[in-house]
């Protein structure tokens, strides 16, 4: 199914998105393809904020470009890593019984497939500016993004039968 497809799905049903996710097997590219998506994603996310921080504040765009660049795509990778390590960790302390590679993917594709909603964040910071059109729409973000990722993670350490 193509990957637009599954984002749409797992707002309907996150699990049966994992389920099938981790039906195809253990596949590390695929995780760090998803990742590095939603990491691209995130960052393109940013940029009609940064345009119009550096309209007011008259900071060199460019500067603010690659600083969320090199905070995306080459840093926030490495501490999703360690995040889905520690998720994993703590699944097992509760009885979890899934693997390493489940907790990433987890993780990965919740980021994935709540990006909509981040862009439109992003497009809200852009155009509005502070305020709670932007607040609202980072918390329904927030809350998007736990629901894929504990739903996920919940069906990635289930006893396989």
């Amino acid at each position: 199914m193509p990957v637009t497809r599954d984002i749409t799905a797992t707002y309907r049903g996150p699990g049966r998105v994992m389920n099938r996710l981790l039906s195809m097997g253990p596949r590390e590219d695929r995780a760090l393809a998803i990742l590095m998506g939603g990491c691209v994603l995130v960052f393109i996310a940013q940029l009609p904020r940064l345009s119009r921080e550096a309209h007011l504040t008259g900071q060199e765009l460019n500067m603010l470009m690659g600083g969320a660049l090199m905070a995306w795509i080459f840093v926030a990778p490495l501490l999703l890593y360690i995040l889905a390590g520690l998720s994993h960790l703590v699944a097992r302390l509760l009885g979890g019984q899934g693997d390493w590679y489940g907790a990433r993917l987890a993780l990965f594709w919740a980021l994935l497939a709540s990006s909509p909603l981040l862009l439109l964040h992003g497009v809200v910071a852009g155009f509005v500016g502070p305020g709670a059109a932007q607040q609202g729409v980072g918390l329904g973000w927030l809350i998007v993004f736990l629901w894929f990722w504990f739903a996920c993670l919940r069906a990635a350490e289930r006893p396989e039968t």
